[in-house]
């Protein structure tokens, strides 16, 4: 299996990441998105991740081809120049229909492994988000992050009190048998500029059609850019 490219040039590649492939195997082993790096380039010293997603996220990664692109992407994300755009199926309803969340973030670990924390005294973590539509119980959400801490989304969606259908860590699972949070898209103002935008994956269809996503597609609305 190939992953899809969603953007490429002669510095960056955008991959369409599959749901459940990590991006690097880690002390775990298993396959990952570095095992399609051979064929992406024949450079001695990359491809190179530029930034993570987690691995039960679909959607854009940015691989930068040359160290140079590597370095430019890194400031870009740094100085909060990238604009990355999620899509969330959420277990609930959040309380408005949108808003922005700042809740630092800090990792804290027990017997049973580690996660993520809302801590005052943790890292800044900011979300922006806003309700696309909702039904029986679950809505569609577009967030912004305006910071890259681990996990931000997730936990942001479930300390608005709705956390992403199928997350395990921050929810119940919600009934859902895999995490609907998709990197919808990604952009970096570039000279030229990266744009990508990846298309929902199977396994976040029905419910985000349960959710109106057929009624923006009917209607020629474009949700996120």
């Amino acid at each position: 299996m190939m992953i899809p490219i969603l953007f490429r040039d002669t510095r960056f590649v955008v991959l369409d990441k599959p749901a459940g492939l990590k991006v690097h195997a880690g002390p775990q082993g298993g396959a990952s998105v570095e095992d399609w790096f051979p064929s992406l380039g024949g450079r001695r010293d990359g491809p190179w991740l530029a930034h993570r997603l987690d691995a039960d996220t679909a959607g854009c990664l940015l691989v930068a081809l040359r160290r140079s692109a590597l370095h430019a992407a890194q400031a870009a994300f740094a100085a909060g120049r990238a604009e990355k755009i999620y899509w969330a199926v959420v277990a609930g309803v959040p309380p408005a229909a949108a808003g922005r969340l700042d809740a630092p973030l800090r990792r804290h670990s027990d017997r049973s492994g580690w996660r993520m924390r809302h801590d005052p005294a943790g890292d800044p973590a900011v979300t922006e988000w806003r309700m696309l539509g909702q039904a029986g119980g679950k809505a569609w959400l577009e967030l912004r992050p305006r910071t890259g801490r681990t996990h931000q989304v997730r936990v942001h969606c479930a300390l608005l009190g709705c956390p992403v259908l199928g997350d395990p860590v921050y929810g119940a699972g919600g009934g859902a048998a895999r995490l609907h949070l998709l990197a919808r898209g990604l952009t970096l103002p570039l000279d030229p500029p990266v744009a990508a935008k990846a298309p929902v994956p199977a396994h976040m269809r029905a419910a985000l059609d349960d959710c109106g996503r057929a009624a923006f597609s009917r209607s020629g609305t474009t949700a996120g850019t």
